[in-house]
């Protein structure tokens, strides 16, 4: 590709899109092109960075688009669709912020709509172009745990009263944990472990007392016969979480004695982030003593790699590690559990 700059577009300033603005300024493949956000700060954060700015994205794509250009749609759930169509329609490659929607007919409309265009859909499951995520699905594929037996995991964290004021989208359905956070938990299980084909979960508002939860206990049953537990709450003073134990975002403060997965096997079994693996050298046997070593793996930030694979996407070097085919899978499943969570029924999937 001769080495050329990627012009990237991003939509929307929050919070996440604000760190790929970041991102895309210091990387040395791309250029941020404009930042697209009604907001006022919006306009004022373009003039500061010396980037065009525009209030709407149907506005940007009224006249086309330079060769080599991207879209990152980093704006609240339910906008996610309509940009991404938006992109779709001008032939721009996307990259369209988790979850992929927030509702699975919608998710279609947008996978379909990409498919029949051939226009490359990448959604932002960063944890995808993990090292961590890597290294520990590598494990379960090549064997060295044996059959895979049981995945636990955790997301236990208390967000602040100022994230909610800041956006309060988030507190209102479409919003809340499972679709901003769970969601990306469910691809890390389904990433290492398969595919998911049936749920239950339970849920509560009872600490913040939103229209949407802030705590939920799942079990997961995968199609390789493994099941899985998780538990989840932005309300839990607690640092078993990813962004509080994996070390790839320096936003977060860092417990590296913890883990947030546990992934077992009828050999062996790993913790993650710390990649403590624990195999049987003989007999398996509660009774006999485990050998334990460290698999060494990079410490590297995931939405980097994510945005040096968007810039291979655009350029036609690359397909989508996470198409919009398999987020949305994730997205039925996490879907699934909401539903089980409202109903009290196990919910299966097709």
């Amino acid at each position: 590709m001769n080495g050329a700059r990627v012009r990237i577009v991003v939509v929307g300033a929050g919070l996440i899109g604000r760190r790929h603005i970041d991102l895309v300024r210091a990387g040395t493949r791309c250029e941020l092109a404009a930042i697209v956000d009604p907001a006022p700060a919006a306009g004022e954060l373009a003039a500061r960075l010396d980037v065009p700015w525009s209030p709407s994205l149907t506005d940007l794509l009224a006249e086309p688009l330079a060769e080599r250009t991207g879209v990152i749609v980093a704006t609240p759930n339910r906008l996610h669709v309509g940009h991404g169509l938006a992109c779709i329609a001008a032939g721009v490659p996307v990259l369209v912020e988790k979850p992929l929607a927030d509702s699975v007919a919608d998710g279609v409309r947008l996978v379909e709509a990409a498919e029949a265009a051939a226009v490359p859909l990448l959604v932002g499951h960063h944890r995808r172009h993990s090292p961590l995520v890597e290294s520990a699905r590598r494990l379960v594929h090549d064997g060295t745990l044996g059959r895979l037996v049981a995945v636990q995991g955790s997301a236990l964290f208390h967000k602040p009263d100022e994230y909610y004021d800041a956006a309060p989208w988030r507190r209102e359905p479409g919003g809340g944990p499972l679709l901003i956070n769970l969601v990306h938990e469910v691809d890390v299980m389904r990433a290492i472990c398969g595919d998911v084909v049936a749920v239950q979960a339970m849920a509560a508002s009872t600490i913040r007392g939103f229209p949407v939860e802030d705590t939920a206990a799942v079990s997961l049953l995968f199609a390789n016969g493994a099941m899985g537990s998780f538990l989840l709450s932005d309300a839990a003073a607690s640092p078993r979480s990813w962004e509080q134990t994996s070390r790839e975002d320096p936003r977060y403060p860092t417990h590296p004695d913890e883990d947030c997965y546990l992934v077992a096997g009828t050999t062996g079994s790993v913790e993650v982030p710390t990649m403590r693996l624990r195999t049987y050298a003989g007999t398996r046997s509660w009774e006999e003593p485990f050998e334990s070593t460290i698999v060494d793996v990079p410490r590297d930030d995931p939405l980097v790699r994510q945005l040096d694979h968007f810039c291979d996407v655009v350029l036609g070097a690359a397909a989508p590690l996470v198409s919009g085919r398999d987020a949305l899978e994730t997205l039925r499943v996490t879907q699934a559990i909401a539903e089980a969570a409202r109903t009290g029924r196990l919910v299966e999937l097709g």
